[in-house]
């Protein structure tokens, strides 16, 4: 089954309803940790207990503490931990010092703005279209996530996604 929900709803057990009555091996979330965190919390607490099973979108702390102890289990796709890179040993270090946990998405936007620094760099330009040509070039970037590179079409060539158990 296939269902959407509304940006603020808070109470999903028609949902939760129509998805216990069809015995899921798997429930698949595309949204974000918040929503997410509710639904599994309500799922749970009306005995579903098919596998629970997400995208980057609950990478965040908060989820697990917003599903509750139903979280545990929950499986999530993302990339490698960018913080255990040996290439972000010193803006980690950075980021603790004024109190900061890079978590989620943090090393990944750094990284994406060395990638634009060095393309507008080796284009000798800013012009969006000129330092766009450049990433696609296939130009390798040095980054805190590690070397990056990316196809004619913007796509990074490099896939190394990892499913996490929370």
């Amino acid at each position: 089954m296939f269902e959407g929900v509304n940006k603020d709803d808070k109470d999903f057990s028609a949902l939760v309803s129509k998805i216990k009555a069809t015995n899921p091996d798997l429930v698949y979330w595309g949204g974000l940790h918040d929503t997410g965190g509710l639904i599994l919390r309500q799922l749970r607490a009306q005995g579903v207990k098919a596998p629970f099973m997400g995208a980057d979108g609950i990478a965040d702390e908060e989820f697990a503490a917003i599903a509750g102890p139903g979280a545990e289990g929950t499986l999530m796709t993302f990339g490698p931990d960018a913080r255990k890179r040996p290439e972000a040993k010193d803006i980690v270090a950075k980021f603790r010092a004024k109190n900061f946990e890079p978590q989620a998405y943090t090393l990944y936007s750094y990284a994406a703005v060395q990638v634009i620094k060095q393309a507008a760099e080796a284009a000798k330009s800013l012009d969006p279209k000129k330092v766009a040509a450049q990433i696609k070039s296939g130009m390798t970037f040095n980054t805190v996530i590690g070397q990056l590179s990316y196809d004619k079409k913007g796509d990074v060539t490099r896939i190394d996604y990892t499913v996490y158990v929370w």
